[in-house]
């Protein structure tokens, strides 16, 4: 393979000749980081009932994600236990990767109001012991860097038992650039894309607590919509809509199909035909019981395994009773489902399930209206969010591997 003028080739790629291509194990020699550590195995591992409520912070691996530490769902342990441990200390500026079953995430510990932090075996800590050589927040976005992470997981073995040891970890390659301004320049770029990442995430969630707010007030009449009255009547689903099982199966669905392809799953797969051009509510029998709801105008197939509810009567808003039906099916149908090999609703499931009904459609399309707005601004902070993610990657590229240089 040809190489670009004036650069390298490395195990991640392609880098300028002036950075410095290293593994964790000779940077360990060099007294640049300390030994990367986890925490402790075997019967000196804290246990489920060792949990407190308050205590030092117990990181496992599903604690961290989005490159930050999600210290209200850890766990804790007493701190007399946690002094007689013998390892798995993280304190600040630490780096955190996970290395067992999940694979790859990373954090940097900040300021804390802890002594220090514990790690399950799950976790490595790497300690920058020299940082006019390397900087910890670089350290953090190069473990980010997906090739980086390919190397990562090729070494861990890949699968649900992925794993990857300390003295594996020794082996991983790290680039560098020659200068600590450069690093700093490069994390702080990283950094900027990150906090625009992690703001957009908080505004979706705030906007779906809103909105799922929202729902449980206006869908039950528990707060009324100005200029509506009168009381809400209860309904059966098989008395308002029509509700059959597709006949299409996952080997008709085409790529790039003219149709919406509803299938056991939450992508809408595409197709070359249609069997509906309605208004409908989807909803799997298999898979995701409860959790799947899709909604539509127009013509779409279905599988045959996936709930069409269709034909509403007059007085019926489908979009009403789309909403009701992800607000209240799911402990519904996880209470009525069939259970065999896989658990599955039936079409009686569907026809019995009850909801409130406003008097009016006039109160019904109110509603909808206002939810659909609300759902409406989180998929475009959701297309927002994925954009923020592609252009983070692109820097990630250029920016890790030199192409653009800072300094």
């Amino acid at each position: 393979m040809e190489v670009t003028a004036g650069y390298k080739m490395t195990e991640v790629g392609e880098i300028p000749e002036d950075w410095e291509a290293t593994t964790v194990g000779d940077l360990v020699k060099e007294g640049v980081i300390e030994n990367p550590l986890d925490g402790n195995h075997g019967e000196l591992h804290p246990k489920s009932n060792d949990f407190v409520s308050y205590g030092i912070p117990f990181i496992m691996a599903n604690n961290i994600h989005n490159g930050n530490i999600d210290f209200e769902r850890c766990a804790y342990i007493r701190k007399e236990q946690a002094d007689s441990l013998r390892k798995g200390f993280s304190i600040h500026g630490d780096v955190l990767l996970t290395h067992k079953a999940t694979i790859g995430n990373t954090a940097i510990v900040g300021e804390i109001i802890f002594d220090y932090l514990m790690l399950t075996p799950q976790v490595t800590y790497y300690r920058v012991a020299d940082p006019s050589r390397l900087s910890n927040i670089y350290l953090r976005h190069f473990f980010d860097y997906p090739k980086f992470q390919s190397v990562l997981k090729m070494l861990s073995g890949g699968g649900t038992r992925s794993y990857i040891g300390i003295t594996a970890q020794l082996q991983l390659p790290v680039v560098i650039p020659p200068t600590k301004a450069e690093q700093e320049a490069i994390a702080a770029a990283l950094s900027d894309a990150d906090a625009l990442i992690e703001s957009l995430e908080q505004l979706i969630a705030k906007k779906r607590d809103i909105k799922q707010g929202a729902m449980q007030e206006l869908l039950t009449g528990k707060r009324r919509l100005p200029g509506f009255s009168g009381e809400w009547e209860v309904k059966r689903l098989g008395d308002i809509a029509h509700i059959k099982t597709g006949s299409s199966n996952n080997q008709d669905k085409v790529e790039d199909g003219k149709y919406p392809f509803f299938v056991r799953s939450s992508t809408v797969e595409r197709i070359n035909r249609y069997s509906y051009d309605c208004e409908a509510i989807l909803v799997p029998g298999e898979g995701g019981i409860g959790s799947i709801f899709h909604y539509i105008k127009g013509r779409f197939d279905v599988h045959q395994r996936v709930y069409a509810i269709t034909e509403f009567s007059p007085e019926v808003s489908g979009k009403f009773v789309f909403f009701y039906m992800v607000m209240n099916f799911g402990k519904y149908a996880l209470e009525n489902s069939v259970k065999a090999t896989v658990d599955s609703l039936r079409l009686p499931t569907f026809q019995n399930f009850e909801f409130l009904l406003p008097p009016g459609t006039e109160e019904q399309e109110a509603i909808t209206s206002l939810l659909s707005e609300m759902e409406a601004e989180i998929v475009h902070l959701d297309s927002k969010l994925s954009k923020a993610r592609q252009i983070k990657q692109g820097m990630m590229q250029e920016l890790l591997t030199g192409r653009i240089r800072l300094v």
